[in-house]
């Protein structure tokens, strides 16, 4: 599943990431980010794959479009924790 530039930046959102910190985790350039987020392009697959592995590490989980919209949420985890922040 590709991610919306709406799914990223509320993910970043919800762990109070800012492109900075994403751009780092996912070894990506923080320009390259700032321009899928501003709707200016989208990024290799690769790129993606790379944001959206970075986002689900620290506890984001991706909803696919079910009819209401494709979305985000705090995954849970055995341990109880909802992600790093």
């Amino acid at each position: 599943m590709e991610i919306t530039r709406d799914q990223c930046r509320g993910a970043r959102a919800l762990l109070e990431w800012t492109q900075d910190r994403l751009a780092e985790a996912a070894g990506v350039a923080k320009k390259t980010l700032a321009d899928f987020e501003g709707g200016k392009r989208t990024p290799y697959d690769r790129t993606l794959a790379d944001i959206r592995r970075s986002l689900e590490a620290a506890g984001i989980e991706f909803i696919p479009e079910n009819g209401g919209g494709a979305g985000i949420r705090f995954r849970n985890r055995a341990d109880g924790t909802r992600g790093e922040h």
